[in-house]
């Protein structure tokens, strides 16, 4: 048996809420539409992985969920565009990552970095 993906599940009365923070912000592409369930994301080939923390490095909560981009100046002016506050960051991490945390539109803490 092969792990194929892992999916993202966030509950939330109001899916379309989404779209801002998903779509516009992050630049994600939406795949599915079915008024109860909305699922963005990209054709990009991407590893699988789940972590497992106690902590979320540098003295940080673990995040709900881990964003890597390819350019982490844009990301985070497309935040600062949409007026999203940034509860910490930007990191130069001793990991080789550089990364900053926000609140998703449903409360939910995700880290968005780049590898260095």
């Amino acid at each position: 048996m092969q792990v194929k993906r892992i999916v993202a599940n966030i509950a939330t009365p109001d899916v379309a809420a989404a779209r801002r923070f998903y779509q516009d912000v992050l630049g994600l592409d939406l795949l599915m539409d079915m008024g109860w369930i909305t699922t963005y994301g990209t054709d990009t080939t991407m590893s699988v992985q789940i972590s497992v923390m106690s902590q979320g490095g540098s003295g940080t909560p673990v995040p709900d969920i881990s964003i890597e981009v390819d350019d982490l100046d844009e990301a985070l002016e497309r935040v600062h565009k949409a007026d999203i506050a940034v509860e910490y960051g930007p990191a130069e991490e001793p990991w080789n990552v550089r990364r900053f945390f926000v609140r998703d539109p449903f409360g939910r803490l995700v880290n968005i970095l780049v590898h260095r």
